[in-house]
């Protein structure tokens, strides 16, 4: 009977997961080694830099990614995430950080009471590329839009 009920709570917990509203997505074909969470049928831009790639995922108006991946300069994400932090918080809008963790953070950014916008910065390092990702350059995102965003990277 014991074994019955750790199965049952153990299903409840199961069952009660959060569920992501979006399916892997991978970049592969984009010329990324990596998957993100995304939409069903993404738009999907490529703009080769040279010495980066910009890829931006977008899907309607609520998700907007951009990532640049490049050659790996250092492999210490906590020093990479400082410096995205320092140049963010020296922006003319940034208004204060709202969640943040090793691979990077959500900020907000206001112009006025009435003009307020949400933002991301992360970081993943696969081999020798870093991937960075934001927000796409386009567009005006809630904290809820870019919260989700956020964990779709992760």
């Amino acid at each position: 009977m014991k074994k019955v009920w750790i199965l049952l709570i153990l299903a409840i917990i199961v069952s009660c997961a959060p569920e992501s509203k979006y399916d892997d997505y991978d970049l592969l074909k984009h010329g990324l080694s990596l998957k993100i969470k995304a939409p069903a049928d993404p738009e999907v831009s490529v703009t080769d830099l040279g010495i980066a790639k910009d890829v931006t995922v977008k899907k309607g108006d609520h998700y907007n990614i951009q990532i640049i991946s490049s050659t790996a300069t250092t492999y210490n994400i906590a020093d990479i995430i400082a410096e995205k932090k320092q140049e963010v918080e020296g922006g003319t809008y940034f208004s204060q950080i709202i969640q943040e963790d090793e691979n990077g953070f959500i900020f907000e950014k206001k112009i006025d009471e009435n003009n307020i916008n949400y933002d991301f910065r992360a970081v993943k390092i696969v081999g020798d590329v870093e991937y960075d990702f934001q927000t796409g350059l386009m567009g005006k995102f809630t904290k809820e839009d870019v919260l989700e965003m956020y964990e779709a990277v992760k």
